[in-house]
């Protein structure tokens, strides 16, 4: 089993219940191949930078799960006979980088909190003399 990132685009969606089961019905497909949806994040509406098939905007939708990389191009082919989904691109999380911008938000928090403290620590000083 592989990660992916799929980011869906809905339109026609007027309703957060009707997002809802749209999206729901999307997913039992990847959970119809044998995957693992993992987390799925709601970006909201957007506007298109040009309109599609008469379509201004829609409703983006980003969801990680697991898949047989074997099963990707099924899982893509299903999605063009789901007339709920307008659009779906689909990549593969490389776990590498993942990683690496993980530790690098770690190192962004850690110098934060030393930063805080150090002003912190300066403000103490400064009321101490006062």
């Amino acid at each position: 089993m592989k990660t992916y990132d799929a980011l869906y685009i809905f339109v026609g969606v007027a309703k957060d219940d009707a997002l809802e089961a749209n999206l729901e019905k999307a997913l039992a497909e990847v959970t119809r191949l044998g995957g693992n949806i993992i987390a799925k994040d709601s970006l909201g509406r957007r506007g298109f930078a040009r309109p599609m098939k008469k379509r201004e905007n829609g409703v983006y939708v980003k969801v990680r799960f697991e898949l047989d990389p074997l099963k990707v191009a099924e899982l893509v082919d299903r999605y063009r006979l789901v007339e709920e989904v307008f659009r779906v691109q689909i990549l593969a999380v490389d776990a590498r980088r993942e990683a690496k911008i993980a530790a690098e938000r770690a190192a962004r928090a850690e110098l934060q909190a030393k930063r805080e403290a150090a002003q912190a620590a300066a403000l103490a000083a400064k009321t101490a003399e006062a």
